[in-house]
């Protein structure tokens, strides 16, 4: 099944400090595109993997499971590690939840966090349905493009199987039974008013993590894909001098060809 224009996955080989960014559920790395440019602009390592079952239709992530996502985020670490010094990871919505777990597991191969709007549970009753819902309702409405900015647009679909939805819920009980074993310095960016995952969840995982090198910053001119909205350059300002602070010296001379390489999977 072909990829969707702008939702292919992105890599720049820079220096020797790298940054794994992890887009969210039913988006695609589109969403992330620019910040992952940004950072490649001024000499970091960047992957920016395509989540299995997402950039093409539906159907494809129904048949899923969340595992298969984070497969797809950890061999993207291990690869960075194997090339990079230094590794970061940084993650929008789900794939917040994604680094986190990648922090959990992988320790000290993990030099710090950079959360946007971080998924930490499915709100609402209809949450406690779905284990039986998505026997007898296929999908419902899509979540993408929650975004403040006229004529910005996220690459994600309309529709959200509620199988995957139910794979979504597990995956966040996971992650919120190992967010003590996260210790990693930690910056967690979130909206003031965000329509898909409101600010309790950035609360708790806040709450939560072992990390004692943590810094919260609202954000108060977006809506959830705060990345494509009006706070944009400030997160991809705020991460890159939290990545410059931990590691001292990196990219103080921007690579030249920074406009990476993409393709479709």
């Amino acid at each position: 099944m072909p990829v969707l224009p702008g939702a292919e996955p992105y890599r720049h080989e820079g220096g020797e400090v790298g940054v794994l960014l992890c887009h969210g559920f039913t988006g695609s790395p589109q969403s992330l595109r620019p910040w992952a440019e940004y950072l490649a602009g001024r000499g970091l390592t960047v992957s920016l993997p395509l989540l299995p079952g997402h950039g093409t239709r539906w159907e494809d992530l129904s048949v899923t499971a969340w595992q298969d996502w984070y497969a797809e985020v950890d061999r993207a670490l291990r690869d960075l590690t194997e090339r990079c010094s230094q590794v970061f990871v940084f993650g929008l919505s789900m794939g917040g939840a994604l680094a986190l777990r990648l922090a959990a597991r992988h320790g000290d191969d993990v030099a710090g966090l950079v959360l946007v709007n971080p998924g930490n549970k499915v709100h609402g009753l209809a949450a406690h349905a779905l284990p039986v819902a998505r026997h007898f309702v296929r999908t419902v409405a899509g979540i993408a493009s929650d975004i403040a900015k006229e004529g910005s647009v996220e690459v994600g679909y309309d529709r959200v199987p509620l199988h995957s939805a139910h794979q979504l819920r597990t995956f966040f009980h996971v992650v919120d039974r190992e967010l003590p074993q996260v210790t990693q310095p930690l910056v967690v960016l979130h909206s003031v008013n965000d329509h898909v995952v409101p600010p309790a969840d950035s609360a708790r995982v806040l709450s939560r993590v072992s990390s004692t090198d943590v810094t919260e910053i609202l954000l108060e001119q977006s809506y959830h894909v705060a990345t494509l909205d009006h706070d944009a350059d400030r997160i991809f300002e705020e991460s890159y001098a939290f990545v410059e602070r931990l590691a001292p010296g990196v990219g103080k001379t921007p690579s030249e060809g920074a406009e990476g390489t993409a393709s479709g999977g």
